[in-house]
């Protein structure tokens, strides 16, 4: 009986206490929904903390939780706004539900995202990521309509055992990496020296691929001292600046139709895998998926190392880092649902089922005491060691840089698809111009020519800047 009072004390102390005031009741409990866009080990690691929150805090204060997986991102926005829209055939709207920002928006807009700031103290907001709370401001009156659960940021990923066959024989150094201009160096002598390999002329490989080219505009500009997108209460001032988006060209498009950088899979990944590339940029969520092998054919194959690095940075950049990852949207609704959902969300961002979910499914925890790797280590025991050296540079980066992406703004998504496209898609039909010229016989700089003059660079930026201008409004 002695053991027993003492197992029940501790659990009870374990659990949140139920709020002055609360409108929850665990004699008449509330059952609260919530949509996510999670698949596999990242579902099942979320499904095991409901389920732990419905059997330990829940059932102190009434609440439980309801977890239904929409499949996609792009098909719980879908749901979403459908519901949200009153659309025939939609589910009822959830009471909470995973979004980026765009979403949020959106729903923000139809009058149904409930406002988070009367339910958390001062102490509460000051633990998260500062900048993580302020992605949940649509405006300047300190309303919250975004609660982070789970970010991201972007990171830089080696393949060791090729680069050191280069840097041996090259003298090519680590250091350079650490800026956009080095790496730039980097990527040119590395498509010379593999071109040197060979007999054939023209045949250099690249070395470099990056995802989310939105990111390296939004981050590479304000690096250079430029906001793209700013956003004052849902309204869009665009600074297209001409000086920052030559910088930006130079560093990107002029490499990729030299050949000095590449994309062809459908992640960068995809391109260490085949061999087509030894270096990219790429979320810290998805870096998990960099391959442990160079696949050169159905019958040949290598083994490879990884090292994992900050992101290159603008020479005489200011520290800025990219800032990604849904966060949940809790819908306008009754009292004891908006604070039943509240206090779910507080309870899985506790530092424990933080680090718990984020290690799970290769996220980052959201409070600055989780953002901390010898924290993290402690709670989650031995860790691959890929995975540790993803984890202490994608935490410190969190921790060293200002982590930046744009206020959600009508049309926002659409915006964002041009910084997107705009330049990659440019630079990979012009590149296979170049590799077809180079195949006749050209050299690099005669097939490349016609790309590299101020002329083509003005016509891609005054498009873009047009297209840019017309949603702004």
């Amino acid at each position: 009986m002695a053991l027993a009072f003492i197992l029940t004390s501790c659990a009870a102390a374990s659990q949140q206490e139920q709020p002055a005031g609360s409108p929850l009741d665990p004699k008449n409990p509330v059952t609260i929904s919530i949509w996510n866009y999670y698949n596999g080990a990242q579902l099942s690691s979320f499904n095991d903390l409901v389920k732990k929150f419905n059997e330990t805090d829940g059932k102190a204060q009434g609440i439980f939780v309801e977890s239904f997986s929409q499949g996609s991102v792009n098909d719980l926005e879908s749901n979403v706004l459908a519901a949200a829209q009153g659309k025939v055939g939609a589910g009822k709207i959830p009471n909470i539900f995973a979004a980026y920002a765009d979403t949020a928006y959106a729903v923000d807009r139809l009058g149904l995202a409930a406002d988070l700031s009367g339910y958390l103290t001062e102490e509460e907001r000051a633990a998260f990521v500062d900048s993580y709370i302020n992605e949940g401001r649509f405006s300047e009156d300190g309303g919250i309509k975004i609660f982070p659960v789970a970010k991201s940021t972007e990171i830089f990923m080696l393949n060791k055992t090729d680069w050191d066959l280069f840097s041996s024989a090259t003298g090519a150094s680590r250091d350079d990496l650490a800026t956009t201009e080095g790496l730039v160096r980097v990527a040119e002598a590395y498509y010379k020296w593999t071109d040197s390999l060979t007999p054939a002329p023209n045949d250099g490989r690249a070395f470099f691929g990056r995802d989310a080219m939105a990111n390296y505009f939004l981050i590479g500009a304000m690096q250079l001292g430029c906001e793209i997108f700013t956003v004052r209460d849902g309204r869009l001032d665009l600074n297209f600046d001409h000086d920052v988006l030559r910088t930006l060209w130079d560093s990107y498009y002029v490499p990729y139709i030299k050949g000095y950088f590449a994309s062809s899979g459908r992640f960068r990944s995809d391109d260490i895998k085949t061999g087509n590339i030894i270096a990219l940029v790429g979320s810290s969520s998805g870096a998990t998926f960099f391959p442990n092998q160079v696949i050169v054919s159905d019958t040949e194959s290598y083994p490879i190392e990884v090292e994992v690095f900050a992101c290159p940075r603008f020479e005489g950049g200011a520290p800025y880092a990219v800032q990604q990852g849904a966060g949940m949207v809790v819908t306008a609704g009754g009292e004891a649902e908006i604070a039943a959902s509240v206090q779910f969300l507080k309870w899985l961002t506790r530092d424990e089922n933080n680090i718990s979910f984020s290690m799970t499914s290769g996220y980052l925890p959201v409070t600055k005491s989780a953002n901390n790797v010898e924290t993290i280590l402690r709670q989650q025991g031995e860790i691959s060691g890929t995975m540790e050296q993803i984890l202490r540079v994608a935490v410190d980066t969190v921790n060293e840089n200002t982590l930046y992406t744009p206020r959600a703004f009508e049309k926002g998504t659409s915006a964002r698809a041009i910084l997107e496209y705009s330049m990659s898609d440019l630079a990979a039909a012009d590149r296979k111009t170049v590799a077809g010229r180079l195949s006749e016989g050209m050299t690099l700089e005669e097939a490349a020519a016609p790309f590299l003059t101020d002329d083509y660079f003005e016509q891609w930026y005054s498009e873009t800047r047009t297209s840019l201008e017309a949603l702004a409004g």
